[in-house]
């Protein structure tokens, strides 16, 4: 059973940073998403299970950054310049059974429990 375990979330002012981390039961394809009060859930980053290929959402990409341990097993989220606008339950995934890099949900089999970011103005 895979398990995924988050943190790193919390209350922020904009301009703040946070690291979220994601530590998983061993390595995998993996990604984050967030989900905002009344919004779908949407792909912000994900990272192949070699951690060759990195893909980070268009709307991010100048503040967030994703990277993981030297055991592969660990994902962290750096997230710079917050603004209010990102505040969501941020999500992390893997994948065990697809390569690459994977955008869509529906592709993770794994999620862990979302961790809280919220950003004041």
């Amino acid at each position: 059973q895979v398990q995924l375990v988050e943190s790193g979330g919390g209350v922020v002012q904009a301009g703040d940073s946070l690291r979220l981390s994601c530590a998983a039961s061993g390595r995998y394809g993996m990604g984050w998403f967030r989900q905002a009060p009344g919004k779908e859930r949407e792909f912000v980053a994900a990272q192949s299970r070699s951690g060759s290929i990195t893909y980070v959402e268009d709307f991010v990409r100048d503040r967030f950054a994703i990277s993981r341990d030297d055991s592969g097993n660990t994902m962290y989220l750096q997230m710079n310049n917050l603004v209010p606008e990102d505040t969501a339950i941020y999500y992390c995934a893997a994948t065990e059974k697809i390569a690459g890099v994977q955008l869509r949900p529906d592709r993770y089999q794994y999620w862990g429990q979302g961790t809280q970011v919220t950003v004041s103005s």
